[in-house]
């Protein structure tokens, strides 16, 4: 089986203000500190952040188990030392002042060339590395992942809501994403050279640091062997985040191993589709990846499960998979959630939903 790994950032959160807060520096320490199982913890660009990084995983049951664990201990820590942890895309409400970025020479870099940005950027998401035999399968993988990652936005939708108000979208996130350099959907590649001929004309320039601050839904990882897809919110549970990563592996699986080619779908009408992925969640109309015309949000899953039907075979998938996707239809994604939440008891009730599903 194709081996996979999953990012997940959370925002720590004071129990008394609902806002997101940088904990005193013994108890990020501890945070930090925490690692159960394979699955460690690292800061995150903001202070009031971090991030868990999972064990290369080979199937379901693997991934469940990591997930749910770390989840659970670091709810616990977080609860101990006063502060609660939860997963959402955007925190419903921050603070006035600007955020208080992580003390890291590259952070520091970063906010120096766009203060603006990076100070608002209260955004965490859920990044999936799926393993590759070389860098050119990755480009393969890459090339065919790209009409797929508005499918994949639609379906980790998890920030509705920014400073105290209902945007209206249902992926916050991914449209404040749409302010840096470089973002979005990567191009089409020709081959790996055609790749690293713009990897190095990007990073010639004066706007871009580093390979990292590159912020296309999907690249090639520039510390594994991996294809990294960086689309999704971060996800209020578990059963959703290693079902995003199912799907993902899926997706390289069937693009490496005998799909179809065809002509790769225009740029403009790739973007559009990201916008309104970032809109309507699983709602409103979307863009059909294979067909290249306009569709419901459950035809759009339809033509998903037909593409990697084979991959999730292979992989023992099938069931968990199909289950996951009729869940989010019928439940809504995480920003139908949130939004359901906070008609029943405002923002605390969102937070109270987001903090007791860490562990679920």
């Amino acid at each position: 089986m194709r081996t996979f790994g999953m990012e997940e950032e959370f925002f720590i959160i004071s129990p008394l203000t609902g806002l997101p807060c940088e904990p005193p520096a013994s108890a990020r320490a501890e945070l930090l500190a925490l690692r159960v199982g394979g699955t460690s913890t690292v800061g995150e660009f903001l202070a009031c952040q971090v991030e868990s990084n999972s064990p290369i995983c080979t199937d379901r049951a693997e991934a469940l188990d990591a997930v749910r664990s770390y989840r659970a201990a670091l709810s616990r820590a977080a609860i101990d030392l006063g502060f609660r942890v939860v997963a959402l895309g955007t925190p419903p409400r921050i603070p006035d002042a600007p955020a208080v970025v992580t003390s890291t020479d590259r952070y520091r870099a970063i906010t120096s060339l766009c203060e603006g940005i990076a100070t608002e950027h209260y955004l965490s998401g859920l990044h999936v590395h799926v393993g590759i035999e070389d860098p050119e399968s990755g480009i393969v993988a890459l090339n065919e992942l790209r009409r797929w990652l508005p499918v994949l936005t639609a379906c980790g939708s998890n920030s509705p809501y920014w400073r105290g108000s209902d945007t209206g979208f249902a992926s916050w996130r991914t449209i404040h994403y749409r302010r840096w350099a470089i973002q979005g959907i990567p191009p089409h590649f020709t081959d790996l050279p055609d790749y690293e001929r713009r990897m190095r004309f990007i990073l010639d320039s004066d706007v871009v640091l580093d390979p990292g601050h590159i912020s296309w839904g999907a690249r090639l990882s520039a510390h594994y062997p991996t294809v990294e897809v960086r689309v999704a919110d971060a996800q209020m549970s578990a059963s959703t985040t290693v079902l995003l990563a199912l799907i993902v592996r899926s997706l390289v699986d069937t693009s490496l191993n005998g799909a179809p080619r065809t002509a790769p779908p225009l740029t403009e009408a790739l973007d559009l589709a990201q916008w309104q992925a970032a809109k309507f969640g699983l709602h409103g109309n979307h863009l059909d990846p294979l067909a290249g015309r306009k569709t419901s949000a459950v035809n759009m899953l339809r033509s998903l499960m037909d593409y990697i039907q084979h991959a999730l075979k292979q992989n023992g998938d099938t069931d968990y998979v199909s289950a996951g996707l009729a869940r989010l239809i019928r439940q809504g994604t995480g920003a139908g959630i949130q939004r359901s939440r906070f008609h029943l008891g405002g923002f605390d009730a969102v937070l109270d939903e987001a903090a007791a599903a860490i562990a679920n």
